[in-house]
């Protein structure tokens, strides 16, 4: 009888600890903020990484891009959000401040075809942001809500990188359609990586996927191929979240000089071999995930065999 008095006791203590949890989250949820749709946009994608460093602003910049090659009829936005460390404005060869509309908002600058807000806009090239959390905030809830988007299909978000207060306070606040986490294949590097899908998980932001930059560079004499940051890493760490790996964007020199010229890989060289087929590809997919083009698989098919006769490998579910 006292074994069973002690089985009946474990299984009250387990329902007691099962509605305190249960208590807990509904008196954190109380205090969350309630998400709101950016006025005029109708998804928001993040492009996201554990850690910086890893080219998640140049892969920001070519899949806002990508996604209008892929349908001109769509019109893409591109925000970012890193206060501390704004790269858009060089990325897209962009310089100025933003007018305002007679409402007070902020009217994006344009180049591309693409409408651009950033930080960098707002200070001098080279100024340190020194700011606190409570000013960043602030920062942050501007660009968000007062900004002039027009009507936007798509609107890119350059995340900072790291799971800290701006990260939880932008998916708490407005709707995101998906994030896409960006990251080499490095251990170290993928740690992070594996963080950030972990923190989207909680705050139940669907990840459409890993992108696996600098997978490989390819000589450009002999063509011989080195996984300088080792191989498949992403790949692995994708098949352990159970989410897709979009593609592999090898470690290039043309990516490298065409963004720090501000002339983005997939504008400045559409049919080059060594990138852009990669973003257009990933772009589709994505297109895919939101259900919203029905694929040409035709098209991604031949995709495939073009960048696969130059040693490249492109992914497509």
């Amino acid at each position: 009888s006292s074994s069973a008095c002690l089985r009946g006791s474990r299984v009250w203590m387990s329902v007691d600890s099962k509605m305190l949890q249960e208590r807990q989250k509904q008196q954190m949820a109380k205090g969350l903020p309630k998400q709101k749709p950016i006025a005029g946009v109708k998804q928001v994608i993040v492009v996201a990484s554990g850690k910086g460093g890893v080219g998640k602003s140049t892969t920001a910049v070519n899949l806002a891009l990508g996604l209008m090659a892929n349908d001109s009829s769509k019109s893409v936005g591109l925000l970012d959000a890193d206060i501390y460390g704004p790269s858009i404005p060089k990325l897209m060869n962009l310089k100025g401040t933003p007018e305002l509309t007679d409402n007070n908002l902020m009217i994006p600058l344009t180049n591309y075809g693409i409408p651009c807000m950033s930080m960098g806009f707002l200070v001098e090239d080279v100024a340190p942001i020194v700011w606190r959390g409570l000013m960043v905030m602030s920062a942050i809830e501007k660009l968000l809500r007062q900004v002039d988007w027009g009507s936007l299909d798509y609107l890119v978000v350059d995340m900072p990188p790291g799971t800290g207060d701006v990260q939880l306070s932008i998916t708490q606040n407005i709707m995101i359609s998906g994030a896409v986490i960006v990251s080499t294949p490095q251990d170290i590097a993928l740690l992070d990586a594996h963080r950030g899908a972990g923190m989207f998980k909680k705050v139940n932001v669907p990840v459409l996927g890993l992108v696996q930059n600098m997978s490989v560079f390819q000589c450009p004499n002999c063509n011989h191929q080195t996984h300088i940051f080792g191989s498949d890493g992403a790949r692995q760490l994708a098949d352990t979240l159970g989410v897709k790996l979009l593609g592999d964007v090898p470690l290039h020199l043309n990516i490298r000089e065409t963004s720090d010229s501000g002339k983005p890989v997939v504008v400045s060289s559409p049919d080059s071999p060594e990138v852009s087929g990669l973003f257009y590809c990933f772009c589709s997919v994505i297109y895919c995930s939101f259900n919203l083009l029905v694929c040409n698989v035709r098209s991604i098919i031949n995709y495939i065999h073009k960048f696969s006769n130059h040693g490249y490998k492109v992914l497509y579910y």
